[in-house]
């Protein structure tokens, strides 16, 4: 598994810690005050990256689907063109944004949904563009992204292996500078439906760092992808659970994701080498605990030792090396 550089300062997978993506997608709820909430909630959390969702509806979607009824207690307007447009941003209001992350001093992304709108974050200059599981088999959205030569982090949901191969052949053919994320698309993922191991499988597969975005509850899952070797991580953030969308439920708050964090770099401190050895916080218990060769009776020196005349006990004075002849 290689390593990425994202920018002079940010460098993906080998031996750097974990990339810890705040997810806002559309929790902000169409509120660009909420946004700006959530983006300095991930900066306060000790993200290492915050990242909203970027789409050009005309581009992603067909009239017919923009205006077909959209009624339910998720929905923002009657259709879901309503519904969309109510929830996203402009671009004047993406440079805004992007400005305040600068400001906050986080470092701000979005995932691309089109082509319209991956080149609106290319000259946006974000350190690099999401490629959602939504695009995980549109090969010539794939292709586009990877011609333009910048960093992607690409989810994996909804597709076997023989297609994450392609998307890795796809990119791969233009840059190494990429990412693959292990990904189950469902809100909230049953836990019995992560399938974690697969981060062992493209580990084993793949020359470029792999990660993790979870939609499950909690944080369990995505402390154990870290200990699996996750060198990127994606999980939701949300001010409050009980917002409206479907996203939110599976979210963390503030607090939670400053706690995973938190755990991550715990899991991070705790893996440590392979290689097996005796550690300097060992020495004080090796002189409290480890036991001696002692004698277990009165004997004379040049005299047989039998069975039952040394004893393994703790004792002042131990048998030594040079005790025996």
């Amino acid at each position: 598994m290689g390593e990425v550089k994202i920018t002079g300062d940010i460098k993906i997978g080998g031996d750097n810690p974990c990339f810890i993506i705040a997810e806002v997608g559309q929790n902000h709820q169409g509120d660009i005050e909420i946004a700006k909430k959530l983006i300095k909630a991930a900066k306060e959390a000790g993200a290492s990256c915050v990242k909203f969702q970027k789409t050009c509806l005309k581009e992603k979607f067909t009239n017919k689907y923009l205006e077909r009824p959209y009624d339910n207690s998720n929905s923002w307007g009657k259709t879901y063109g309503d519904h969309k447009r109510h929830l996203e941003f402009s671009e004047a209001q993406y440079r805004e944004l992007f400005k305040y992350a600068q400001e906050v001093g986080i470092p701000f992304t979005a995932s691309a949904m089109d082509m319209v709108s991956f080149d609106f974050l290319v000259n946006l200059k974000v350190p690099f563009i999401k490629i959602g599981s939504g695009d995980s088999n549109n090969l010539l959205f794939l292709k586009y992204a990877a011609s333009k030569m910048v960093p992607l982090i690409i989810s994996t949901g909804m597709v076997d292996k023989s297609a994450v191969k392609t998307i890795y052949d796809i990119v791969s053919a233009n840059h190494k500078r990429f990412c693959l994320l292990h990904c189950i698309s469902a809100y909230p993922v049953p836990f019995e439906d992560c399938n974690l191991t697969v981060l062992q499988d493209y580990k084993n597969t793949f020359d470029v760092p792999v990660g993790y975005s979870g939609q499950e509850l909690g944080t369990a899952v995505a402390l154990a992808a870290v200990a699996l070797g996750a060198k990127v991580l994606e999980k939701h953030i949300t001010l409050d659970k009980t917002m409206k969308g479907t996203d939110h439920v599976c979210s963390l708050t503030p607090a939670e994701f400053k706690q995973l964090i938190k755990d991550v770099r715990v899991i991070e401190a705790s893996l440590g080498t392979p290689i097996k050895k005796v550690v300097t916080s060992e020495i004080p218990c090796i002189d409290k605990l480890q036991k001696s060769l002692v004698m277990g009776c009165t004997k004379n020196r040049g005299e047989i030792l039998y069975p039952g005349d040394v004893k393994i006990k703790k004792e002042d004075e131990p048998l030594n090396e040079g005790d025996f002849c």
